[in-house]
């Protein structure tokens, strides 16, 4: 039995603190596990040769610096995750490993209106042809990541209300899609998975404070302070689509006026459009048709910018991050969109937190969610469920 402040305990503790550092990464070098870890070369390397042992992680030779270094990610055989994102009309389903590879990922349309049961009825089916497809047992399954386009309550589980799947409010998703796989299921809305796959295989990697802004039928932030990302207390951190711009403005689907989400969200950029453009244009089309030169498209995408960069200077004022990533579709837009955002960041933000702020386009599209939900997974399990094959009462070492 290991005691609090043993030997083995202490040893337990540094084996759970390189598997958290590799698995939160995909891969690191054993230097740069010993930089994110605190813990001494030496100390790293024993630790490593041990986890590979016990088949834990994976080392493969790689370099760094133009010298020779060991990488290491967790094994491809100690388990896989899964993600599944529903989006305003789409169902997006990925099974990933360890070491953060994607082995399959599929996507299919699904009707807004359809039943909360049904929706979970075909990620079900889906989530179980993929895993079938790779030719893993599901046994392997250590547990899935879930993003819906709504507010989750941080305490209940439950979905909060949204105009994007009103049949779905006050459902209990992580439990409903439990129920049918089996496995612990973790679920957070759409814009924080959006900041998570950014931040760990997009446009935010390396940054520790960013915003990922996500427009589409609604407007969301995912947050992301000191590496994590910040919820609040009721899980409703992020709305910034509901910054008032203009309290004589149009009335939000929240019942207040004039909010950022009225001036540039798809429900209501789009009627602006189509009268000149036809009733089947999309926002994507829209985007599309601003980098071909067409002038009301162009003059669109320059006025959403300039809103989006008031809320975004707000969120200079208050948190100060180093990195604001943008996602869906107006990202393709390129510096349509983000010269716009610029220039309001630079008119209204703190100058000091201006000149800090770097505001890219995301680079993973319309799979940031599912890759913030399978990232969602890697950093919500336990670390002691990987080290079912080592041995912890090994001789001391030191910090």
């Amino acid at each position: 039995m290991e005691t609090p402040g043993s030997q083995s305990s202490l040893h337990r503790a540094n084996l759970e603190r390189v598997v958290r550092a590799v698995r939160m990464a995909g891969s690191l070098t054993q230097a740069e596990i010993a930089r994110s870890t605190g813990l001494s070369a030496a100390t790293v390397s024993n630790i490593v040769r041990e986890l590979k042992d016990g088949g834990t992680v994976e080392v493969t030779p790689t370099s760094a610096g133009g010298r020779r270094a060991r990488s290491v990610s967790l094994s491809g055989d100690a388990g896989i995750v899964v993600g599944v994102d529903f989006g305003h009309s789409h169902l997006r389903v990925a099974v990933g490993n360890l070491a953060h590879q994607v082995l399959a990922e599929e996507a299919e349309p699904i009707d807004v209106d359809a039943s909360a049961a049904e929706g979970f009825d075909r990620a079900e089916r889906l989530v179980n042809r993929l895993i079938e497809a790779t030719g893993i047992a599901p046994g392997k399954v250590i547990g899935v990541g879930l993003g819906v386009p709504g507010p989750i309550d941080v305490e209940s589980g439950t979905l909060g209300s949204t105009a994007i799947l009103p049949g779905w409010s006050g459902t209990n998703p992580s439990r409903a899609l439990s129920e049918r796989l089996g496995v612990p299921v973790y679920v957070d809305n759409d814009a924080n998975l959006g900041a998570l796959g950014e931040l760990v295989w997009g446009s935010g990697r390396g940054a520790t404070d960013l915003a990922y802004i996500k427009v589409a039928s609604g407007v969301g932030a995912g947050l992301v302070i000191s590496g994590q990302i910040y919820r609040g207390p009721g899980g409703t951190a992020g709305e910034i689509g509901h910054i008032t711009l203009d309290e004589a403005g149009p009335v939000c689907r929240c019942g207040n006026r004039g909010c950022l989400e009225t001036f540039t969200a798809a429900p209501y950029v789009l009627p602006l459009l189509r009268p000149s453009h036809g009733a089947e244009l999309t926002m994507a089309r829209v985007v599309r048709l601003a980098r071909e030169g067409d002038p009301g498209c162009r003059r669109v995408i320059g006025d959403v910018g300039r809103h989006i960069g008031s809320g975004v200077a707000n969120l200079c004022n208050l948190l100060n991050p180093s990195r604001v990533v943008l996602g869906g579709d107006l990202a393709e837009a390129g510096e349509l969109v983000l010269g716009p955002i610029r220039e309001s960041v630079s008119r209204y933000a703190i100058p000091s937190a201006a000149r800090q702020l770097g505001i890219v386009p995301g680079t993973l599209g319309g799979r940031a969610e599912v890759l913030g939900a399978l990232a969602l997974v890697l950093s919500e399990m336990g670390d002691s469920t990987l080290l079912g094959g080592v041995r912890t009462a090994v001789a001391p070492v030191t910090a």
